[in-house]
């Protein structure tokens, strides 16, 4: 059974930094395409960053460019999220996905930027 469990989420005051990181098991992790998505009060959900099995990275908003970085551990089986210089507006559920023949997703850690 394949299981993503992600942690590392909480309360943040804003210009702080928290890294997510995401367990996998149950399935080959460096087949596996890895992504964080995140979805904000009243929000869609979006993707945030994303790594692909060769370690090449994208960022899919400006917003989170220069302040988010995707890294994955394969002898872990975990991917991570560093986020610096937390605003307000990246308050949301922070959910990972793996991604090769189909989609999985963890239950997300929820992260709250406030003063």
């Amino acid at each position: 059974q394949v299981q993503l469990v992600e942690s590392g989420g909480g309360l943040v005051h804003p210009g702080g930094s928290l890294r997510l990181s995401c367990a996998a098991s149950g399935l080959t992790f460096s087949n596996h395409d890895m992504s964080w998505y995140r979805q904000g009060p009243g929000k869609e959900r979006e993707l945030v960053a994303f790594i692909n099995t060769l370690g090449r990275t994208a960022y899919s908003t400006d917003s989170v460019k220069g302040r988010f970085t995707i890294s994955r551990d394969n002898a872990k089986n975990t991917v991570y999220l560093q986020m610096n210089s937390l605003k307000p507006e990246d308050t949301a559920m922070y959910q990972c996905n793996a991604r090769f023949s189909k989609d999985y997703w963890g239950q997300g850690t929820m992260v709250t930027v406030s003063s």
